[in-house]
């Protein structure tokens, strides 16, 4: 019995090692399982004409801004508008007490009637001495001296006259009027004042924000880069009118659309910016001056460019933006892009691109260059970056793929 157990264990273990290589020629002969290969879903690019923005900070302000000062003395007897209304140009704002100017008014209104009065003795006299003086009645001298007291009787009238012109403009002072439209802010004095003519201190200010005017701020490198864009021919304009949208500060859009006034002629030497000026319809009083305001400004057309979805671009181990392509072979490629901006939700590219390419959109991380893969092509909404429909009319991908393209978008906006 002792000696049978160590040939039962050495029989056990033969049959093992035969049973084992058994297997492995079966599956020598039988080869293993067929590899499976990933599923990504990719997008078709095709070139198209591209509208290139720029998105800038901006404030608003009136486009006309008038402080109203007395330009005569006096107590302010009365005050005709509403703060925070809206006021037309002419409208009496105040009104100061006129008794003073009234009565400069009428004395010079006397004085005038009074030089008026010598003139027709003084015309008679050298009428008179004209006809003497032909007959040797008069001498030479006392003809001229006549018409010297008509001369100046002549000089005191139109003296007079513009005293008088000067009183009735100082009179017409007293009413401290709009000198242009708009909405009227709050008053610095009250009836009862005493206000002097051309003081430091604005009686009220007047602002006209209809239309009212956008100013934003543009880096000297970008206009640099705009114009040799434009010039080397990438770039098309739309021509003299730059239409501007508004994006108000709670996110919401501006109804109306502006255009572009003029470019300040030199640089913030601080900054290295340049400030735009673009103007606003603002009928319904809706924008105030001193909103802040994003200016979306279109600067011109790009022609055959690719926008190729956010979700789709990474950065590599450089920072480079890359993305990864599949062959018409089926195998990953990845590829460095020239990315110039992002429009959308996409980068715009302009080249290393070819019409009807794939970009992989979505599962890009479970798939390396030159690995043969199995695509879907699918549809990119650019208003949301998300995949909205498959091409061939399938229905969009499930959540947890569209959510592992989350962080290959979010490094490729950093």
């Amino acid at each position: 019995m002792l000696h049978s157990r160590p040939l039962l264990l050495s029989a056990s273990l033969i049959a093992a090692l035969f049973l084992a290589g058994c297997n492995q020629k079966q599956a020598d002969k039988g080869g293993g399982a067929p590899a499976v290969k990933p599923e990504v879903s990719v997008m078709a690019l095709h070139p198209t004409s591209v509208a290139v923005t720029a998105t800038l900070p901006g404030r608003t302000a009136a486009s006309l801004i008038a402080e109203v000062r007395p330009q005569v003395g006096g107590i302010i007897r009365k005050r005709n508008f509403q703060e925070g209304g809206s006021v037309k140009e002419g409208d009496t704002l105040y009104e100061i007490d006129p008794a003073t100017y009234q009565a400069a008014y009428d004395s010079a209104a006397a004085a005038l009637a009074k030089a008026e009065g010598a003139i027709p003795s003084a015309q008679a006299k050298v009428d008179r001495y004209k006809g003497l003086s032909q007959r040797d009645a008069v001498s030479q001298q006392d003809l001229d001296t006549a018409q010297a007291t008509l001369v100046q009787a002549q000089a005191d009238v139109a003296s007079a006259k513009a005293a008088l012109e000067t009183a009735r403009i100082n009179l017409d002072y007293t009413k401290i009027r709009a000198p242009i439209g708009g909405r009227v802010g709050a008053s610095t004095v009250t009836v009862g004042a005493l206000v002097t003519a051309d003081q430091t201190t604005a009686l009220t200010t007047i602002r006209q924000i209809d239309p009212i005017n956008v100013d934003v701020i543009q880096s000297s490198v970008n206009l640099l880069k705009l114009r040799r864009a434009i010039d080397e021919g990438r770039l098309k304009t739309t021509g003299g009118n730059v239409s501007v949208r508004l994006t108000l500060e709670d996110g919401s859009q501006y109804g109306d659309t502006g255009r572009i006034e003029f470019l300040d002629a030199a640089v913030e030497e601080t900054t290295g910016t340049v400030r735009l000026r673009a103007e606003f319809p603002n009928a319904d009083q809706l924008l105030l001056p001193g909103v802040y305001v994003r200016a979306t400004i279109q600067e011109g057309i790009r022609q055959n460019s690719f926008l190729v979805p956010q979700r789709a671009v990474s950065r590599n181990a450089k920072g480079e933006p890359m993305a990864k392509f599949v062959g018409a072979d089926g195998k990953v490629e990845e590829r460095v892009l020239a990315t110039e901006r992002s429009v959308g939700n996409s980068w715009l590219v302009a080249q290393g691109i070819k019409d009807n390419e794939r970009v992989v959109v979505e599962g890009m991380q479970r798939v390396r260059a030159g690995q043969e893969v199995t695509a879907s092509e699918v549809i990119v909404n650019d208003a949301t970056g998300e995949l909205e429909q498959a091409a061939d009319g399938n229905s969009t991908p499930a959540p947890e793929k569209q959510a592992s393209a989350a962080p290959a978008a979010a490094a490729a906006s950093k």
